[in-house]
């Protein structure tokens, strides 16, 4: 596809593995970036980094209590610190996301309508991204909302009301096609209807009979991870040719980030490399 910068994330590897290692062997799979780490150095130094294998940064990503009032002013504070340092480094996208609690961790996959945040809650949630929305854009990056199963930001049904409430010239769709399908909704369907606010995504696949077995007995997020819920793009149950499809047809251009949080790959190089053949296998 053309516009399309293909990226790999870092978190496969675990916190413990070199930073070069993993930048090499993401460059011998065959992607564009990789995403951000929060090292502590300038943009410079990370470009450099970066650059030495080849590899471009891919967008950062922003946890937070969105929802909390009275931490508006330090998401502010982060916010903007953060989308100068991707201007820098040539991105004008970024991720943000509802941190994870415990209390949502606990019914991962299977949330039941009095697990939904507050609707003040909401309200509070919308007010601090429009705020941190509008100071972004100043800076010449545009906020992308991640959804993730385990955080107030994980059904469809969320979602949605989130954005019923967000301003989208300041808001904008990052999603996690993964997290999505784990939650139980149409990944395809969520594509088509929010096309052209979907600026940059991350990229995962779900098993499906994992999935359902988890759902059934209650399982916690930790549960289902451990007993494989994530697998290699291709190998799970969403239709990603039809995903790129719409996103073709809607002129998306921009950065798209493998991951698979936890593999049962022998390595997490061999999992990115067959993420990234089962990508080009199907144009992109």
């Amino acid at each position: 596809m053309q516009g399309v910068q293909i990226a790999c994330g870092r978190i496969t590897w675990g916190r413990a593995a070199p930073e070069e290692q993993v930048l090499a062997e993401i460059a011998r799979a065959g992607y564009e970036g990789a995403s951000l780490s929060h090292v502590a150095r300038s943009a410079q130094e990370t470009r450099e980094v970066y650059a030495r294998f080849g590899l471009k940064p891919a967008p950062g990503y922003l946890g937070a209590a969105f929802w909390e009032k009275d931490q508006a002013e330090t998401i502010l504070q982060q916010a903007v610190s953060l989308a100068r340092t991707v201007r820098e480094l040539g991105c004008s996208e970024m991720y943000v996301a509802a941190n994870l609690t415990p209390e949502r961790r606990m019914v991962a996959g299977h949330v039941r309508p009095e697990d939904a945040l507050s609707p003040d809650g909401f309200k509070q949630l919308a007010e601090t991204l429009n705020r941190v929305g509008e100071a972004t854009l100043r800076e010449g990056v545009r906020i992308c909302v991640h959804n993730h199963v385990g955080s107030y930001l994980e059904t469809r049904e969320e979602i949605d009301r989130l954005f019923s409430l967000v301003d989208r010239g300041l808001v904008f769709q990052g999603p996690d096609l993964g997290h999505l399908a784990w939650a139980g909704d149409d990944v395809v369907q969520f594509c088509r209807d929010y096309a052209a606010s979907i600026k940059t995504m991350h990229i995962k696949d779900i098993d499906p009979r994992v999935r359902a077995e988890g759902v059934a007995r209650g399982w916690d997020y930790k549960t289902f991870s451990d007993q494989g819920i994530f697998v290699e793009i291709g190998e799970g149950l969403i239709d990603y040719p039809s995903v790129f499809d719409i996103l073709q047809k809607a002129g998306f251009q921009g950065w798209i980030v493998v991951e698979t949080d936890v593999t049962r790959k022998p390595s997490a190089f061999e999992s990115a490399v067959e993420s990234r053949k089962y990508l080009q296998s199907i144009g992109v």
